[in-house]
């Protein structure tokens, strides 16, 4: 950039409170998240449901943001970004009071519908605002509060949320949720933005399309675990010669994902508005960028998943007591998202990206060797600090890359393609590491009882090893109580449920270190410029 460049720049700074309503925006979404599964246990309470029906809330809220963020994006380019923001936000706000006043499950699974439509077009929103309100080292510092909005949100939710639904039930965390809507409503009228392109039509086969590819793929590695990586479960709604749903709904979304990119590459060759601009995956390190975010965030959720999962679970443990044994990694997290932007000057994406991976690899690996049945040891809370740095950088930092890379118009484009990648990512994460972590359980429970003649066959018959899963040493005492069991016997057992849930964890660790350190490649073609290098847009979609 030149000097004279640099100047203009410093002269155009703007105030910093049209971000605090973004900022807010991308706390109202995150908090909404958080906030659900905290109050499934008092919507099983007030509505008189089982859990998996008030889970559903949870499901069609991430399902209808990963079908219509896209559609979302070209809405906001045909409307206007400030005026379909501030919509949005209002039928968030209404979302909330259909939660806060539900009289039914099913008028809290309609509102998490709503808030998962208008979710859909904050998401792109939020991009194609910064990119309008901000430039330069700015438009860095406030994709960098995105990134650590998710992380703050997350702590507040869990301890705000936990609190609240503790004391005085689960309505008035929405209460919450509805106080951000209107602080954020008030906030739009800060921004600045261009009027929409009435002329911009939306393609609808495309929406259809990327809309079931990405909820066939969402649904199908969510139930992964539920129905079966390969065989069906009992608990699968249907099978085809015996061959569980979760993989052939993962092969459709798959097969519907390619006719996307298919039909798009057609409209575009014939000169036609698309739904997404693949220009914006124009060059190697673009796609790059999208490859490591991915890998990134499915890291993410993979740790977000284990770790509770184990806290709870395992060691029996309430929410507010997990969310105080994840705070170090939120904390660092928010503080890495936000104070990446100073290295942007020092350091060039390819290394930052770089440097970023090998940190997540090196903290998995050292969490696989020192993770105990306590995660409260000072070496884990360690790990868990190093892996926070390396994952706020990476989620900052590859976002940054793409919007930088890209024309202002196409922020809304970024912005979809950012939020389906995280959608995404996070429930390919959560799903496999949660398959892998009960095969890895049940294969070594299978070895270890073969290993162990205290444990005869007879006893072994009575306890069904084709279920295996993670539980408390209570609830496994709880199970072999109802079989002939001896002291001797229950208390082997206990031990050896106890090695092999360690041995598992390690084990998958190890294997999400792995992951972590192949994605090093996809950073090492991430762009060498420094922020003050940064070509213009239309020459840096051409290379690296």
């Amino acid at each position: 950039m030149t000097a004279t460049a640099e100047t203009l720049q410093s002269e155009t700074k703007r105030s910093w409170v049209p971000l605090i309503g973004l900022f807010l925006a991308q706390i109202l979404m995150s908090f909404n998240v958080a906030a659900l599964p905290i109050s499934i246990g008092g919507m099983v309470a007030d509505f008189g449901v089982p859990p998996t029906t008030a889970s559903t809330t949870i499901v069609v809220y991430g399902l209808v943001v990963a079908a219509l963020v896209m559609t979302g994006a070209k809405l906001g380019q045909r409307v206007g970004w400030v005026l379909i923001f501030r919509c949005v936000i209002v039928v968030f706000a209404g979302s909330s009071l259909m939660m806060i006043l539900a009289p039914s499950v099913g008028w809290a699974i309609a509102g998490q519908c709503l808030a998962g439509a208008a979710a859909a077009i904050i998401v792109p929103s939020l991009v194609a605002l910064i990119a309008e309100n901000y430039s330069g080292d700015q438009q860095a510092t406030a994709i960098g509060s995105l990134g650590s909005a998710r992380a703050l949100s997350g702590i507040s939710a869990f301890l705000i949320g936990g609190t609240l639904g503790t004391l005085v039930g689960w309505r008035p965390v929405f209460m919450i949720v509805l106080a951000l809507a209107i602080a954020v409503f008030l906030f739009s009228f800060k921004l600045r933005s261009d009027k929409g392109d009435a002329g911009i039509r939306i393609d609808l086969v495309a929406s259809a399309l990327i809309g079931l590819s990405i909820m066939l793929l969402t649904l199908g590695f969510n139930n992964l675990n539920g129905w079966g990586a390969f065989f069906a479960t009992p608990g699968a709604p249907f099978d085809v010669l015996g061959i569980s749903p979760a993989p052939m709904l993962i092969v459709f979304g798959i097969i519907f994902g390619q006719a996307f990119f298919a039909w798009t590459r057609r409209r575009m060759r014939q000169d036609k508005v698309p739904l997404v601009d693949l220009s914006v995956l124009g060059s190697p390190s673009e796609r790059a960028a999208v490859y490591a975010m991915f890998v990134v965030v499915a890291l993410e959720a993979a740790l977000n998943f284990t770790v509770p999962m184990y806290i709870q679970i395992v060691q029996g443990r309430t929410p507010f007591e997990t969310s105080l044994a994840m705070m170090p990694f939120n904390l660092t997290v928010f503080i890495t998202a936000t104070l990446v932007v100073r290295f942007y000057k020092r350091f060039s994406p390819r290394t930052i990206g770089m440097a970023a991976f090998v940190l997540t690899t090196c903290a998995l690996v050292w969490l696989s060797f020192v993770v105990t049945n306590n995660w409260e040891t000072l070496p884990t809370i360690l790990g868990l600090i190093v892996f926070g740095i390396g994952q706020g950088a990476l989620v900052t930092l590859m976002f940054n890359v793409l919007v930088t890379a890209a024309p202002a118009e196409l922020a809304g484009d970024v912005g979809s393609i950012r939020g389906s990648t995280q959608n995404l990512a996070s429930a390919v994460g959560t799903a496999v590491v949660g398959a892998l972590l009960v095969a890895l359980l049940s294969v070594g429970v299978g070895r270890a009882v073969a290993e162990h003649p205290e444990l005869p066959d007879d006893l072994v018959t009575q306890v069904d090893l084709d279920s295996v899963n993670f539980v408390s040493n209570d609830r496994l005492e709880e199970v072999l109580s109802q079989t002939d069991a001896t002291g001797a016997q229950v208390e082997a057992a206990v031990q050896l449920n106890e090695e092999q849930r360690l041995r598992a964890l390690k084990l998958g660790l190890l294997i999400l270190a792995g992951l972590s350190a192949i994605a090093i490649l996809p950073a090492s073609r991430l762009p060498r410029y420094r922020p003050h290098e940064i070509p213009a847009p239309d020459a840096a979609s051409t290379g690296s």
